[in-house]
């Protein structure tokens, strides 16, 4: 099947409310073209070099969304134009975020990452760890970030019910964040969950962001 055919089979089954990204890492210029060509402007990257890259030679009215791991080195290389950063793990980063996002005089959308998975080689805050950030309130100095939701990503395995569980924790402690830290800001309104294998799960667990590769744009070429 073409990108085309495989987005149109994908879409039947994802709700107006729930937006898809398309993630274009390790896939050329040639395919994201098609995948824009039927419609998307939602595309994500995990390595800065390929993003700036893809940036700089794609049409301009894609939003790109960055979904790896992110380093503080690179940061200042994609706050110029990133729509959204799904993967923020640490305050650290965040501070760094902000400091770069004041230089290009910009506010920075950003999903903190969560711990979700069993796997200890997965990124993300713990529970503990983020509560102790929204209770200090240092955060809310970060003027130029705008923490929009959370990201996780469930354990790597075929355990459907595992996978829920997982997600439903999440959405959880999405719920319980927007009622306890950021009940006064409609900003706060994303939880990015979701990848090819497991992203029906995670809409009917409440994923407002699925993020969805090799279902679209086949396996990826290393």
């Amino acid at each position: 099947m073409s990108i085309q055919q495989n987005i149109q089979s994908i879409r039947e089954h994802i709700p107006s409310h729930v937006q898809l990204v398309c993630v274009s890492k390790f896939h050329p210029n040639e395919s994201i073209i098609e995948a824009y060509e039927s419609g998307e402007r939602i595309f994500g990257e995990s390595k800065v070099q390929e993003l700036c890259g893809k940036y700089e030679t794609l049409p301009q009215d894609i939003s790109w969304h960055f979904i790896g791991h992110l380093q503080s080195n690179k940061i200042k290389y994609i706050v110029p134009f990133v729509s959204l950063i799904h993967g923020v793990d640490s305050y650290k980063l965040l501070e760094e975020i902000n400091k770069q996002a004041i230089k290009s005089e910009k506010i920075v959308n950003c999903l903190l990452q969560m711990h979700i998975a069993e796997e200890e080689t997965k990124f993300g805050f713990s529970k503990e760890e983020l509560n102790e950030v929204l209770k200090s309130g240092t955060l809310r100095e970060l003027k130029n970030v705008r923490i929009c939701g959370l990201m996780g990503m469930a354990t790597f395995t075929s355990n459907k019910e595992q996978i829920r569980t997982e997600f439903r924790g999440l959405k959880t402690l999405f719920d319980e964040l927007k009622t306890g830290y950021f009940a006064s800001e409609s900003s706060f309104c994303e939880l990015s969950m979701g990848m090819s294998d497991d992203h029906q799960i995670a809409i009917e667990e409440g994923s407002t962001l699925v993020r969805v590769g090799s279902l679209i744009f086949g396996n990826r070429v290393y």
